[in-house]
């Protein structure tokens, strides 16, 4: 897209902000305007507060969340990554509690011969970061400038870093502000964000994890397949193959949860072990990436790819090439005990018989940000070690005084607080519950 053509008059921030208080449509250049202020440092945080609230009330139309988008985008630089000979294919997830594929499936891809350039962010709300997550491992460097990350996505196949200064630090700065400003939530926000970011990479494809449930900013699927629409309409105007999957967030995914305990979970995935829903998620996220990526004809045979590819060892062989190329400790990938510990634990039991019928997923989410696993605040920093270990997934028979969940703690007074948060999280019922499919529908190509 071609930059607005600017107007008679210069757009002031408190007009743009009252246009879209009383429900206005903004023009492209009030959009671009607004969002380039905001990356210069032009305008202060409580200004674009109050518009990103604006927002969430008023919502956007179709063609404000494009300008959005676009003015994202080009806030910084837009990666060139033609001399890699490979496709380039990103994944990106809306947000989960426990939600760790990313660190399964950039390595997976790559191995396959799939180029995955993954630029990610940290936590929002409730839920986990990629990077967060990346950064538990000792010595790991998110923050590359954009030669770096090339010349290892060069060598390796995969990269995995953070919104940098030259790629689309509009976004980085809103994301930052929208987890402390109670405006993540928004499908306009969450899809500009992603698909700037993403379209910034240089990728030739997406696959786009949408997450719907109680954990998730989506809670009900008609609003997950809003937002995955809304993302596919928008890759797909811009030239790029875009694909979405609905997937279950009722429950978190996996058994692990908190930063360091997620790494371990990913690398026991790695190693064809692991959680059986994040096994199978990971698997079909794979076949889209590969399929997209032009290595295999179709998803079935991504996923068959993807499963010998991990059963070689060679999957977790990529994992550990990239992480000794991004600075970080290639043995905690094989000895999670170099990896952050908490010094203390403390368990939460059954108190009746039955099957485990729902669990509080946002509670539990917002349980690991408690103990220190997430930002309450902007300028928060994170625990890597602590984090909640779940024994029981819904449906799971359960009997009286048999454990639930381990909590991993720094600090007593935030783990007392955690174990009420659990306590109050779990139902337990006389018989067993049909569980929700994890995948409910595919949005894009079929």
């Amino acid at each position: 897209m071609n930059p607005p053509s600017p107007p008679a008059q210069i757009v002031r921030a408190i007009d743009v902000i009252r246009k879209k208080r009383d429900g206005g449509e903004l023009s492209r250049y009030e959009i671009h305007s607004l969002v380039n202020a905001y990356t210069a440092g032009d305008i202060p945080d409580y200004q674009v507060s109050a518009w990103l609230m604006a927002v969430v009330l008023r919502g956007m139309t179709r063609p404000e969340t494009a300008a959005l988008t676009d003015a994202m985008l080009h806030s910084g630089d837009v990666l060139d990554l033609s001399s890699i000979s490979a496709r380039k294919v990103d994944k990106h997830s809306t947000g989960g509690v426990g939600d760790k594929t990313s660190l399964v499936l950039a390595p997976l891809a790559a191995a396959a011969g799939v180029a995955v350039p993954m630029i990610s962010g940290r936590g929002l709300g409730h839920t986990g970061g990629t990077l967060d997550k990346l950064e538990a491992i000792p010595g790991f460097n998110v923050n590359l400038p954009v030669a770096q990350f090339r010349r290892i996505l060069e060598t390796c196949g995969c990269a995995m870093i953070g919104q940098t200064a030259e790629i689309a630090p509009a976004d980085r700065k809103l994301y930052a502000l929208r987890d402390v400003t109670g405006t993540v939530e928004s499908p306009y926000l969450i899809c500009a964000s992603i698909m700037s970011k993403k379209l910034a990479e240089g990728i030739d494809a997406l696959v786009l994890d949408v997450k719907t449930g109680s954990g998730a900013f989506m809670k009900t699927e008609d609003d997950a397949a809003f937002l995955a629409e809304l993302m596919v309409e928008t890759g797909e105007r811009m030239g790029k193959e875009v694909v979405a999957l609905i997937t279950d967030m009722d429950q978190p995914l996996g058994s692990m949860i908190g930063n360091a305990l997620e790494v371990v979970e990913a690398v026991e995935v790695l190693r064809g072990e692991g959680p059986e829903d994040l096994r199978q998620l990971c698997l079909e996220l794979a076949g889209w990436m590969l399929h997209l990526g032009g290595v295999s004809a179709t998803v079935e045979d991504g996923k068959r790819q993807s499963e010998k590819l991990i059963s070689s060892g060679k999957a977790l062989d990529k994992f550990r090439q990239m992480v000794e190329l991004q600075g970080g400790d290639p043995r905690a990938i094989d000895d999670p005990g170099k990896l952050p510990q908490a010094q203390r634990t403390m368990t939460i039991s059954s108190p009746e018989g039955g099957y485990l019928a729902s669990l509080k997923c946002e509670q539990i989410g917002t349980a690991c940000v408690v103990l220190g696993g997430g930002r309450e605040r902007k300028e928060d920093s994170v625990d890597p070690a602590v984090g909640i270990v779940l024994h029981k997934k819904v449906g799971d028979a359960v009997s009286t005084g048999e454990l639930l969940a381990t909590i991993h703690y720094n600090s007593e007074a935030r783990a007392q607080r955690v174990r009420e948060l659990l306590e109050v999280s779990y139902q337990i019922a006389d018989s067993p519950l049909e569980k929700r499919p994890l995948i409910h529908r595919i949005i894009g190509r079929t």
